[in-house]
């Protein structure tokens, strides 16, 4: 487990990085230990993570109707967001050779890890919004796509300095990434009947 100096440098790292700035690259571990060091990242992304799915959970009215079924949405929930994130890496993994990309792998998992941590908070000012003023939708939805979108300008950037080959091939990186995320996500919203 990384000191909570290292996961400050990393968190630093990885933001340089999604503000596109190359430097931010040389603050991560890219070591073995590294690598799998940079998992942690989940543990750092978790209470804001649980934030989300509490809001969510609580949204499903009619499914949600005390607190077991909240909480049995809750761990749905969890599991498909945790699937979003590392499915994806695990694939990419599979393809990397294939693809080229063997050499950045290591770099890309790790800022992906620490950047996707940053991401799952800067989401948070939404779903709090909903936890304490319920009837305010139309505005945290607004809150949500514009963080969103902001978000995916950033892990773009992040995905062009890890992957250190170009705008296209980042570009292309960045697109199967987010197209797994988004399969993952739908399919296993729909075998966890939260579609």
């Amino acid at each position: 487990m990384p000191s909570a100096e290292e996961i400050h440098q990393y968190l630093h790292g990885a933001w340089r990085m999604m503000l596109g700035k190359a430097d931010g690259l040389r603050e991560l571990d890219l070591s073995v230990d590294g690598f799998w060091n940079s998992f942690f990242a989940v543990a750092i992304a978790l209470p804001a993570l649980i934030v989300n799915w509490v809001t969510i959970a609580d949204s499903y009215g009619d499914l949600a109707v005390d607190f077991n079924d909240r909480f049995a949405i809750f761990i749905r929930l969890g599991i498909i967001d945790l699937a979003a994130w590392l499915l994806p890496l695990a694939g990419l993994a599979a393809v990397a050779r294939t693809v080229r990309l063997a050499d950045r792998y290591v770099h890309y998992v790790v800022a992906s890890n620490w950047a996707t941590a940053i991401v799952a908070w800067l989401m948070v000012p939404p779903a709090a919004l909903l936890l304490i003023l319920p009837d305010e939708t139309d505005l945290a939805w607004f809150l949500s796509i514009a963080i969103f979108i902001a978000s995916q300008i950033f892990v773009w950037r992040m995905t062009n300095v890890a992957i250190g080959k170009g705008a296209t091939i980042a570009s292309a990186v960045y697109a199967g990434m987010l197209v797994a995320s988004i399969v993952i996500l739908i399919a296993l919203q729909w075998l966890l009947g939260l579609t």
